[in-house]
């Protein structure tokens, strides 16, 4: 792999970021260096979070020549990034070294600085209240390049202040993507990478059932948030079509078993959608639900999603009324249901919960 006999035409050079720790031992050892700069190197790259071989000082320089000329380090560029006025959330779009497009956001809050990380270009699912579902699906993302978010972002709002959570709830199924969705949370889980624990990041799924069960097995006590939207099989299959595959029924006995395996509340995510899932029967089998497992409920107003002009039954999608969410909120803490409402935050600049998708002036441009 480090062969230095290779001519620089014939070179295609290997992408560290996104190997785990164990990964780059292997790496290394294949390579007839010592095992242990495997474990230097991914010091660099995940607690340093350095951009160039030149600055991991530890490293032989005669090794670093090489690592220059036979491998690279970063996945994304930042491309573009933009702020709010209103609420200091700021959004990113980070381009691939494919030319691809993906979009995370910072947000600020007084308890936590809270990143929303994508695992997609686009996503497969549709979820009518989803403008990424809108865009289509490109491709998978590398652990790289999830891992590459979170720096990049990390060192440009870092002035402002820490980043101490992360969610994986941008662009994207994560579960769809498990492989590499497992990897980045195996390397955050390492005591070498900075900042970040288990503790403190949340996967969010619209519900693939198998792929939670196996989450569960994996040993990482990573929290996890379904999106639930429903309680009933039938509107939950209009909102998300996935449901058809994964029904809800399968997917609550996922979280059940995800629940007692980690030992970890479930977060269940409820967008209220006037007309839809906010009538006195939604409210009554919601409570019923979050009385019947350890989980705490986030409802979300619906955010808008007409910058994708939507069509059919997404462009009839309205919020809930700020007095009825308020009176089914209080319902629901009367009944001693755990519940935080997310407002909005972002929605100015098409960086809140549901917004997140890159529109293109030209269709026939790649995202």
């Amino acid at each position: 792999m480090l062969a230095e006999q290779q001519t620089e035409e014939q070179i295609t050079k290997t992408v560290l970021k996104g190997l785990t720790l164990k990964e780059l031992k292997d790496f290394f050892t294949v390579a007839d260096e010592k095992r242990f700069r495997g474990e230097q190197v991914f010091h660099w790259l995940y607690g340093h979070m350095v951009e160039n071989f030149d600055d991991m000082a530890n490293v032989p320089k005669y090794l670093r020549r090489k690592l220059n000329a036979y491998c690279e380090i970063m996945t994304l560029s930042n491309l573009t990034s933009e702020m709010s006025p209103r609420t200091g959330t700021k959004k990113y779009i980070f381009q691939t070294q494919d030319n691809h497009k993906v979009e995370a956001v910072v947000i600020p809050d007084p308890k936590r600085t809270t990143l929303c990380i994508s695992t997609q270009v686009g996503c497969p699912l549709d979820c009518q209240f989803c403008a990424t579902g809108l865009m289509g699906y490109k491709r998978n993302l590398s652990p790289g390049e999830i891992f590459d978010q979170y720096l990049l972002a990390a060192k440009d709002y870092n002035p402002r202040s820490e980043i101490t959570n992360i969610v994986y709830m941008g662009m994207g199924e994560p579960l769809l993507n498990f492989t590499n969705t497992l990897k980045s949370l195996q390397i955050f889980a390492e005591d070498k990478t900075k900042g970040i624990s288990l503790r403190k990041i949340t996967v969010s799924t619209a519900g693939i059932a198998p792929k939670i069960i196996e989450l569960a097995d994996s040993g990482l006590r990573v929290k996890i948030a379904l999106s639930l939207h429903s309680c009933f099989e039938e509107t939950r299959s209009k909102l998300m079509p996935i449901n058809k595959k994964y029904s809800l029924t399968d997917n609550l006995e996922a979280v059940r078993y995800y629940a007692k395996q980690t030992g970890t509340r479930i977060t269940f995510e409820y967008i209220l959608l006037k007309d839809i899932n906010d009538r006195q029967d939604d409210l009554n089998a919601l409570i019923r639900l979050c009385k019947s497992l350890p989980c705490k409920l986030n409802v979300i107003p619906y955010n808008s999603i007409h910058h994708m002009n939507p069509k059919g039954f997404a462009a009839e999608l309205r919020p809930t009324t700020k007095i009825k969410l308020d009176e089914f909120v209080n319902k629901l803490r009367e009944n001693e249901v755990t519940v935080t409402v997310r407002y909005t935050q972002g929605e100015d600049i098409a960086a809140a919960c549901g917004q997140l998708a890159y529109k293109l002036e030209n269709p026939d441009d790649l995202l």
